[in-house]
Parts: C-alpha cells; sequence; structure tokens
C-alpha cells in the first residue's frame, strides 16, 4: 500500500480562507495555492496507507472530548531567523488548539511524533519566501483581524502534486457553541 503524508488542522473558514490564501500567493509563495488556510494540529506526517483507519478511529475519539471555542486571529508574527515564516496571531482559542495538539499525538495513539520546535498555533502567511516579501506580509497584515467559532478539525493529505486535500471533517462532541467576545462586533463569522 505504501506510505501516505497526512496533516491535521483547523480550518480558517470563508471568506478569511480564500482570502489570506490569495495573499499568500500574491506575497510569492509558490506553494499557497495547495495549502488550505489553516491553524496546524499535526504538521506533515508520514505514516502507512494501511493505518489511516486507526488514525481515523483516533481523531474520532479527540473530537469527541472537545467542545466548540472561539477562535481569533489578530495581527503578526514571525519565527525568523529561526525558520522563514510570517504568520497571523492566534489571540483566542491558543490553549485549546496546544490542547488538543496534544492529544492528537498523545503517546497512546498511532500519531506520536516529536515537533522540530515547541508548538505554536498560527495561520502561515508567507513560507519561504525573499525577506523583502517577508516584510510585506509583516507589514501588510498587520492590522488583519478574523473571528469564528471553531467546531471541529479536519484530516488533509498530500498528494503528489503537492495539494493538500481532506479526507474528512471531525466534529467537536459537544452541541453548545461558547459566546463570542466582547469583540463580535468587528464581523465574526458565524459557525460552520
Amino acid at each position: 500500500m505504501g506510505t501516505v503524508t497526512i496533516g491535521v488542522s483547523i480550518a480558517v473558514p470563508e471568506p478569511h480562507g480564500s482570502l489570506l490564501q490569495e495573499r499568500r500567493t500574491g506575497f510569492g509563495d509558490a506553494a499557497a495555492h495547495g495549502i488550505p488556510t489553516h491553524v496546524t494540529l499535526l504538521p506533515p506526517t508520514e505514516i502507512e496507507a494501511s493505518d489511516l483507519p486507526a488514525v481515523d478511529a483516533h481523531l474520532i475519539e479527540v473530537a469527541a472530548t472537545g467542545r466548540p471555542f472561539p477562535m481569533r486571529l489578530c495581527g503578526t508574527g514571525t519565527f525568523r531567523p529561526l525558520s522563514p515564516v510570517v504568520y497571523l496571531k492566534v489571540v483566542e482559542g491558543a490553549e485549546v488548539c496546544a490542547w488538543l495538539q496534544q492529544l492528537v499525538r498523545d503517546a497512546s495513539g498511532p500519531l506520536v511524533r516529536e515537533l522540530l520546535f515547541p508548538y505554536h498555533p498560527h495561520v502561515t502567511v508567507a513560507h519561504g519566501i525573499d525577506e523583502e516579501a517577508m516584510d510585506r506580509a509583516f507589514e501588510e497584515l498587520s492590522g488583519y483581524e478574523a473571528e469564528w467559532s471553531c467546531t471541529g478539525f479536519a484530516l488533509h493529505e498530500q498528494g503528489a502534486d503537492g495539494v493538500w486535500r481532506q479526507l474528512r471533517e471531525y466534529t467537536f462532541g459537544g452541541p453548545v457553541i461558547p459566546p463570542q467576545t466582547a469583540h463580535a462586533d468587528r464581523g465574526s463569522l458565524p459557525a460552520r
């Protein structure tokens, strides 16, 4: 059967997802067209294709323990010079993202792996492009804000063409979406 490269992430919903993907492409990030806008819970990980059913069962369990929570992005940050990345900051929901990614990589599950860097939830808007374009991304998106109610996460597979495609979406077990923060008047998006 061979191996597949998978990732687990929280989607940034529309209209923000497409807009940020277009901006990322506009900054010169050639890979952007194949990467849906997201917050990573499990970075690209190679597994045996035959392990996909076990991964699916594990992610169903993780989702069952989760509850909808408010997510908010505000402002830019960078991992430079350590890593050539400019990102949007997760200013609300970061703690829940950190908890979820630990559950996804739990030692008793099929997705155990070490991370190259400490986990830091973010939305990449520029990666591996020239410094001038990185600076432009940092400046032009510094005032960007988005918020929504996160109701789950998804499993993606990277194709041979480099494009990430969703295999399955996992909805959290809790039925209640928490009320939005005082920032709801800035055009927050309804839950999907």
